[in-house]
C-alpha cells in the first residue's frame, strides 16, 4: 500500500474520528458491567424488655458493666462459621454492622436496665462520681456459626462470666462459663444465625440478672 497517498488522501480528523470509534467499541467489552454489592449486614437485637416503672425498687442497685471482651478471632466483622474444632471459615458476604463485642455489651445494658433490681448502669470508663454495688465482666469465646462432623449446623456461644461487689476484695457472686443451650441452624441463613446468637446474648443477660441479689 502506498503509504504517502492514504497519508494526503484521508484527513487528520477522519483518523481520529476512526480511532476514537475503535476505542469505544473496545471498550464496551474492556470494561466489566458494574455489578451490585452481595454483602448483607447484621445485628444483634435485643428483646423489647418491660419498662420496670414503678416496680424499680427505691434503693435498687448500681450495676457496672466492664466492656465485654472477645477472643482475637472474634475481633473482626466478618460473622464466621466454625468448621472444625481448629478451624473457622469467616464469611466474605455475611458482616456484623457493629463489632460483636459492642453488639453484646448492648444487650447486657439493655438487660440490666429492664430489670426491677437495677437502678443504674455504668459502663466503662467507671465515673469517679458514680459508686457501684456490683461489676460485672464478660469475656466471650465463642459467637458463630458451627459446622459439625455429621453434616448438622448450630449456634456456637460460649463466654465467661463474673459479677462480684465492686469494692476491694470484694464477694464473687456469679463466676462460670456459660454456654447457650444448642440451637439448630440451617447453615444459609445468616439472618437467622444473627437472631439466634442474639436469643444467646440475652439468655446470658437473664443469667446475670438472676445472679443479683437484691438489695
Amino acid at each position: 500500500m502506498n503509504l504517502s497517498f492514504f497519508k494526503k488522501t484521508v484527513r487528520p480528523g477522519a483518523l481520529l474520528c476512526v480511532g476514537l470509534a475503535i476505542f469505544l467499541f473496545a471498550g464496551c467489552s474492556i470494561f466489566p458491567t458494574p455489578q451490585a454489592d452481595p454483602t448483607h449486614y447484621y445485628v444483634l437485637t435485643a428483646p423489647a424488655f418491660a419498662d420496670p416503672g414503678p416496680a424499680r425498687a427505691e434503693n435498687a442497685l448500681r450495676v457496672g458493666l466492664r466492656r465485654v471482651e472477645v477472643v482475637p478471632y472474634l475481633g473482626g466483622k466478618a460473622m464466621i462459621v466454625r468448621t472444625a474444632a481448629n478451624e473457622i471459615a469467616y464469611e466474605e458476604y455475611a458482616r456484623w454492622a457493629e463489632l460483636p463485642a459492642a453488639g453484646i455489651e448492648r444487650l447486657l445494658t439493655a438487660r440490666l436496665q429492664s430489670s426491677p433490681k437495677v437502678g443504674r448502669v455504668y459502663l466503662q470508663p467507671f465515673p469517679f462520681d458514680g459508686p457501684r454495688d456490683y461489676d460485672v465482666g464478660v469475656s466471650v469465646l465463642r459467637c458463630e456459626g458451627e459446622r459439625k462432623a455429621d453434616g448438622k449446623t448450630a449456634v456456637s456461644f460460649v463466654c465467661t462470666v463474673e459479677v462480684t461487689e465492686a469494692k476491694a476484695g470484694g464477694t464473687v457472686v456469679l463466676r462460670k462459663t456459660f454456654t447457650a443451650p444448642a440451637t439448630a441452624w440451617d447453615g444459609k441463613d445468616f439472618g437467622k444465625l444473627a437472631l439466634l446468637l442474639s436469643d444467646a446474648a440475652s439468655a446470658l443477660g437473664e443469667e446475670i440478672v438472676g445472679a443479683l441479689p437484691a438489695k
